[in-house]
C-alpha cells in the first residue's frame, strides 16, 4: 500500500516517511505535559499518566519498523489569530480520523500519534473506569515523550513554514518489527 498517497489523498499538506530513529522519548517532553500549559494532564487515558509511562511509550514505538509523518498547515492573519488556528487545528484533526481509520481497517494494530490529545468522548472514564473506545484512542506525540520538531527535522519535512502559518503535526506507526 501507498501510505503516503493515501495521505496526500485525504488532504495533508505534506507528507513523508517517518524516520524511525527520530522518535526519541524524551523525559523533557513529557515533563512540559507536567505543566499542564492545556489543563487537560492527568484527566483523559491518552495524556499523561494515563497514557502510561516513558518505558511503556518507548517500548510501544520500538515494535514499529516504518511510518508516515502528516502535516496540515493554516495561513493566519496574524500571530494571534484563534479562529485561523482552530480552523486549522479542526482540519487537521478531521484528516488525521480519517486517515487512521483507513488505515486501521487495513493494518488494525498501527499506532496512530495526533496533534493534540483523544477527544472521542465528551468526558473521559480516566481514572476510574476503562477507557470505552481504546482501539479508537488517539493519543498525541508529546504524550509519548516525541519533540516534534526534532521527528520533522530529522524525517526531512519542515516544523516551521514562516510567519503567519500555523502546522500541526501527527504520525502513524504502521508496520511492526
Amino acid at each position: 500500500m501507498d501510505w503516503i498517497k493515501l495521505a496526500k489523498d485525504v488532504g495533508f499538506e505534506d507528507v513523508c516517511e517517518l524516520n524511525m530513529e527520530s522518535l526519541q522519548v524524551m523525559p523533557e517532553v513529557r515533563e512540559m505535559c507536567a505543566a499542564d500549559r492545556c489543563n487537560i494532564y492527568g484527566t483523559r487515558w491518552a495524556c499523561p499518566p494515563g497514557c502510561g509511562t516513558l518505558a511503556q511509550c518507548r517500548e510501544r514505538i520500538s515494535r514499529y519498523a516504518s511510518g508516515i509523518l502528516v502535516q496540515t498547515t493554516g495561513i493566519l492573519e496574524d500571530e494571534f489569530d484563534a479562529e485561523g488556528i482552530a480552523a486549522a487545528h479542526k482540519r487537521h484533526d478531521v484528516r488525521f480520523k480519517l486517515l487512521t481509520r483507513q488505515i486501521r481497517s487495513m493494518l488494525p494494530d498501527c499506532l496512530p500519534l495526533s496533534a493534540g490529545t483523544c477527544t472521542r468522548c465528551e468526558v473521559c472514564t480516566y481514572p476510574h473506569k476503562p477507557c470505552r473506545f481504546p482501539k479508537k484512542m488517539l493519543s498525541s506525540m508529546e504524550a509519548y515523550g516525541l519533540l516534534v520538531s526534532d521527528v520533522c527535522t530529522k524525517s526531512g519535512m519542515p516544523y516551521y513554514r514562516g510567519e503567519k502559518t500555523i502546522t500541526f503535526t501527527s504520525c502513524i506507526l504502521l508496520e511492526k518489527k
